[in-house]
């Protein structure tokens, strides 16, 4: 326990001194003298002799303290606020539907292993502010940015192909995540795109949606998910634009993954959280609980007692 303001306890000796160096109280004489055995009967049946200074002094003592502020330090379980927004922009085309991915010894398809390493990812991340973009031929917002990370968790593992469109707007979902960060105050702002295909229905190109974020202070982690690719596979129809999305990661300041497997997407998880450090890993908030009322409580009871004493309630 400590005090807010110990200086405070300097105010204890007051009356003390008051008494020591203020002048007596002309007390003005009885209209009628009495002999002391007749006083001491004239006063209330089993009034306490003695008890007011001590009861005036505990009074005086127990409101110095509570003035003094009186506290201990307690652990909260809220997690400080990151000043973050993040907003996950996940590929919803056609193509996720390949069962290419392991979980569990299972195959799953890309959708799934991005569902469940997403949806952890993104409830792990208590104190930032994160949104849900996801995009296939459209692009819209799934969650808007909110501290409400189990919503957002929720959202990814809601989220199902074709509600969408099966094409592979890149840039919508790059440009209209960029859009809405461009608009926040947080001082990191950063997006985390997926994607397992080739930018086909945008309106402008990736990277120009990439340049236009970081332009806003925006930077962009890209994931490209999937075993093909077409630098190493040119021909091939499920591959993926790792070139495209490397140099979107690169404009913006931000990195480039290669996910081939379920064990790629969780090391990707990982280094997200190293390169966006996770609130959640912080130690707790320490608050003051202030015991004031306590010591104020006692004073008042002191001097409830004190009126009670000169009003003869005792007895």
């Amino acid at each position: 326990m400590s005090l807010a303001w110990p200086w405070l306890l300097a105010l204890l000796p007051l009356p003390l001194l008051l008494r020591r160096l203020l002048p007596p109280l002309a007390v003005p004489r009885p209209a009628l003298i009495l002999p002391g055995h007749l006083l001491r009967a004239a006063r209330p049946a089993g009034a306490a002799r003695g008890q007011g200074p001590w009861l005036a002094a505990l009074a005086w003592a127990a409101l110095v303290l509570a003035l003094a502020g009186p506290r201990i330090e307690v652990a909260s379980d809220v997690i400080p606020a990151s000043g973050r927004d993040i907003v996950l922009v996940m590929d919803l085309s056609g193509s996720m539907l390949k069962e290419d991915f392991f979980l569990d010894n299972q195959p799953v398809t890309r959708l799934e292993a991005v569902k469940r390493t997403a949806g952890a990812f993104v409830a792990a991340r208590r104190g930032d502010r994160i949104g849900l973009v996801i995009f296939g031929e459209r692009a819209y917002f799934a969650a808007p940015l909110t501290f409400d990370v189990e919503a957002v968790a929720r959202a990814v593992g809601e989220a199902q192909i074709g509600i969408s469109g099966r094409g592979t707007a890149i840039s919508d979902g790059l440009g209209l995540a960029a859009k809405r960060l461009s608009r926040s105050d947080a001082p990191t702002r950063v997006i985390v795109l997926m994607s397992d295909g080739v930018d086909t229905s945008g309106t402008v190109p990736a990277i120009e949606a990439a340049r236009l974020a970081h332009d806003h202070g925006i930077r962009v982690h890209s994931i490209a998910l999937g075993p093909e690719d077409l630098e190493n596979q040119p021909r091939s129809r499920d591959a993926v634009d790792v070139a495209t999305l490397r140099a979107v990661a690169e404009v913006s300041n931000g990195e480039s993954f290669r996910v081939r497997d379920t064990a790629d997407l969780q090391a990707v998880a990982q280094s997200l959280d190293r390169l966006e450090p996770n609130p959640s890993a912080r130690p707790p908030m320490r608050l003051w609980q202030p015991l004031w009322v306590w010591p104020a409580g006692v004073a008042a009871l002191c001097l409830f007692l004190i009126a009670g004493r000169r009003r003869g309630w005792t007895g």
